[in-house]
């Protein structure tokens, strides 16, 4: 009765321990005398290095990393705090490490940004793989060609490789527009839309270069140029142009 009696109250000064937070207390005291002890011993935290930070907002990091100078290098948790910044949309992936005795260190890999998405009236910015980074700021990305449409941000790498290929396009264009996301649309910074087809684009950008390379299509008084038909260019003028772009090519007529 009494190694029965003795049982029981061990376990209901356990349970109440357990249910008033003192063992929690007490095992958070022990972890931050700890860390105080292995701070005062020379593993103070004396340098807090980050690599590979162009966007990322250096608030957040510190915030997750929630350390100062002086705190003990064990009080990062290098898996955890990888984990973390991850999670921030400009961060492709994160290295962290412990540098002893006082350095912590954070390589990051940031996401490259490709264009400017819109969507319901709203602009982001995107980058290759159509992971959306911010729709903050967005002052700094001007630089970057528009893209409109479902399923655009996905096929945007693809477009450009294609119009890197023929840079005398390629300068020239401001926005392009997915279209059922099957087939682009691009637009010229003068307003000039081109129609692009489905397949073979690679194809139509080269005759369009070519065309403009022997004839400067694009600088003349037109709206529009539909090459979905393959092989073939069908040019809607401006009001008034018709005859203008008759006289003007050097060749055959490309309508």
């Amino acid at each position: 009765m009494v190694w029965g009696g003795a049982g029981v109250f061990v376990l209901w000064v356990a349970s109440w321990l357990y249910l008033s937070g003192i063992s929690a207390k007490i095992s958070n005291w022990s972890h931050d005398q700890t860390l105080a002890k292995t701070a005062e011993a020379g593993f103070a935290i004396q340098n807090i290095l980050v690599e590979g930070r162009v966007h990322t907002d250096p608030d957040v990091i510190r915030a997750i990393l929630n350390v100062t100078e002086g705190d003990s290098v064990f009080a990062v948790t290098p898996e955890k705090v990888k984990a973390d910044l991850e999670k921030i949309s400009w961060i492709k992936s994160a290295q962290v490490e412990r540098r002893l005795p006082d350095t912590i260190y954070v390589g990051l890999t940031e996401r490259t940004p490709i264009a400017l998405w819109q969507k319901d009236q709203k602009i982001s910015v995107v980058d290759a793989e159509g992971v959306v980074l911010t729709d903050q700021n967005l002052e700094q990305f001007q630089h970057l060609m528009m893209v409109v449409g479902t399923g655009a941000p996905q096929k945007t790498k693809e477009l450009m490789i294609y119009l890197a290929a023929e840079p005398t396009i390629a300068r020239q264009v401001e926005a392009a527009v997915r279209v059922a996301d099957r087939r682009w649309d691009i637009v010229m910074k003068n307003r000039v839309k081109v129609n692009l087809p489905e397949n073979d684009m690679g194809l139509a950008l080269r005759q369009l270069a070519q065309a403009q390379e022997q004839d400067a299509i694009l600088d003349k008084n037109i709206e529009s140029i539909d090459m979905r038909e393959g092989g073939r260019l069908t040019v809607k003028t401006a009001p008034g142009g018709a005859e203008d772009l008759k006289a003007s090519f050097k060749g055959g007529s490309p309508i």
